[in-house]
């Protein structure tokens, strides 16, 4: 099929939905999940508030495909990528406050979703306090679609019946995680950023009674043609992942979860 025939198959199906988007008005900001990467999984309330901003604040690990979206709005880069300079969340949240009050249609614009790791729920208080107009735009997870989109089942009768989100940016100082509570589920888990403290939470899981063998993966870049995984065990989970190169942004699965990903593609 030509891209031209792609193009009205996409607007006839949008014409079919008869969607129709909310306006966002002067001095209102919208909170935005952008998904994992791919442009592919915005939803549409997403793509509608970036053809309607004049003023974007977005993170580091939006894409620019996303981004350039949001043709007539003012750009204001946030960065929020770990390890690099970025701005401080009161600046974030001070500068929301001002386009709000100076009359701009504020889209401010997170990977996966706001409210998800995304320090979402702490700029929607500081505006509630403001008395700025907000709404929440939800978005993909990236710790339940990268899995989809590595063929990990995040689910699986008979290997789960629960599935642990957990930052570990905080391994090994007083605001860690009980990992050997965690641990003691026996339920799998999805570890956002916590690539840099990866041989401390292994050893952690361990410590809390977890087997050696218990499957593993690192995922980079998922839904993005930069998509890495590596795949191991526990035991060998952050040694494997340090000798592929993988770095942050990045997420770690640990659990029964990730032994399907070799059954569903038909391997031994």
């Amino acid at each position: 099929m030509s891209g031209s025939n792609r193009n009205t198959t996409v607007e006839q199906a949008l014409t079919r939905l008869n969607f129709k988007p909310r306006q966002l008005e002067p001095g209102h900001v919208w909170l935005a999940g952008a998904g994992p990467g791919d442009p592919g999984c915005l939803t549409l309330e997403v793509l509608a508030a970036l053809g309607q901003c004049d003023a974007l604040v977005y993170d580091a690990l939006v894409s620019p495909e996303v981004v350039a979206v949001a043709e007539g709005a003012e750009l204001f880069y946030a960065g929020k990528r770990g390890g690099k300079p970025s701005m401080k969340q009161d600046d974030i949240t001070a500068l929301l406050v001002r386009l709000a009050r100076a009359g701009r249609r504020v889209v401010r614009l997170k990977g996966g979703d706001p409210y998800i790791f995304g320090r979402g729920g702490e700029e929607a208080l500081a505006l509630a306090g403001e008395n700025i107009p907000f709404r929440i735009l939800p978005g993909l997870t990236s710790g339940l679609s990268a899995l989809a989109a590595t063929g990990i089942p995040g689910t699986m009768r008979g290997i789960n019946k629960a599935l642990i989100l957990a930052t570990g940016h905080a391994a090994g100082t007083d605001d860690d995680l009980d990992w050997a509570a965690i641990a003691r589920t026996g339920q799998p888990v999805v570890i956002y950023m916590g690539m840099a403290n990866l041989p401390l939470i292994a050893a952690s899981l361990l410590e809390g009674g977890l087997p050696s063998s218990t499957p593993a993966a690192v995922i980079v870049a998922a839904t993005t043609p930069q998509e890495r995984i590596v795949v191991a065990t526990l035991a060998t989970i952050a040694e494997e992942a340090a000798a592929a190169g993988l770095t942050s942004p990045a997420l770690i699965v640990i659990g029964g979860i990730v032994a399907m990903r070799a059954a569903l593609a038909g391997e031994p």
